[in-house]
């Protein structure tokens, strides 16, 4: 085995492993979201929200790993941190407060951990410092940025369900209205029902829900769920909602228009994705199955032709 290869199984390794503790991580703070949200909707309203969300902080049962993370990511941001890396979070579904300090902990211990494991493999195969330096910061700044790979990966497929159960929803909550309840009242039962095919887009009006109750405007409490979701869909609903609410328009018209535009706009991005289909197709076809027919098409004339080559 020369050492170019020894280079690459120990890399491979290497980065097997701290993918894997990066997966453990990311995990845990879903696992920890999901948890402070069932307390904060199902306890009491002031009282079971704090109590969820001390729950949560408190890190009870968590393995050491996650304790750690979340100490470093404290000690490094010290106690504050931006406003759009909380924003940016709570878009992927991470609602707990330890969220920022886990995910900067993360990059900490990525980063770090690179550094140290490529060191520990790269130095003593004798290759020039300069290379050896290259790498060792290529692939620690490739580790550091993997949790911003996830939370983007994550808020983007969050935002992508919300935007395809929206239309159902607005339908639903439509309905609810024109039946003779109160927008409220209308907005838990659409929850509770969206929850069958949408977890995500059921827990963020859950939480909406949950504001109200505890005496936030409703106006500033659907604001929060458009910019939690980052949908555009949403933050047009919101912004229709608000308006009706403030010049006293009817919502069970506004919602009927917003609904038949929503489905239109389904058909035209549906439409849109069928028009793209195939040029997407091109690259496979061209790749892989028009080498194929032409070997078989053309094969058996190739093979004949260098027989009647060999006999002459």
């Amino acid at each position: 085995m020369t050492s170019l290869q020894l280079v690459i199984l120990m890399l491979s390794g290497v980065a097997v492993l701290l993918l894997g503790g990066a997966a453990i991580v990311v995990r845990r703070i879903r696992e920890d979201a999901r948890k402070a949200r069932e307390r904060a909707v199902s306890d009491a309203p002031v009282g079971g929200m704090a109590t969820g969300m001390a729950a949560s902080d408190s890190g009870g049962g968590a393995p050491r790993l996650f304790e750690t993370v979340n100490k470093l990511g404290e000690a490094v941001s010290a106690g504050k941190t931006s406003k759009g890396l909380k924003a940016n979070l709570a878009a992927a579904g991470y609602h707990t407060r330890s969220a920022a300090a886990i995910y900067l902990g993360a990059k900490v211990i990525l980063f770090a951990g690179g550094v140290a494991s490529l060191s520990a493999v790269l130095l003593p195969l004798g290759m020039p410092m300069i290379l050896s330096i290259l790498l060792i910061v290529f692939g620690s700044s490739t580790l550091f940025f993997i949790p911003n790979i996830v939370v983007s990966m994550r808020r983007t497929k969050r935002r992508k369900e919300v935007r395809t159960h929206l239309p159902d929803a607005v339908d639903m909550l439509e309905i609810c209205v024109s039946a003779g309840m109160g927008l409220d009242a209308a907005w838990t039962a659409v929850s509770d029902e969206i929850r069958r095919v949408s977890q995500v887009f059921a827990d963020e009006m859950e939480l909406t829900s949950l504001e109200i109750s505890l005496g936030v405007p409703r106006a500033i409490a659907l604001r929060h769920m458009a910019d939690r979701t980052g949908a555009d869909d949403l933050s047009s609903l919101v912004a229709l909602l608000v308006q009706s609410e403030r010049f006293g328009a009817g919502i069970v018209e506004a919602l009927t228009n917003f609904a038949r535009s929503m489905r239109e706009a389904r058909s035209q991005r549906a439409e849109e994705a069928a028009e793209k289909m195939s040029v997407k197709l091109l690259f496979p076809m061209v790749m892989f199955i028009f080498p194929a027919l032409l070997i078989v098409m053309v094969g058996p004339a190739v093979i004949e032709l260098v027989r009647v080559m060999g006999s002459q």
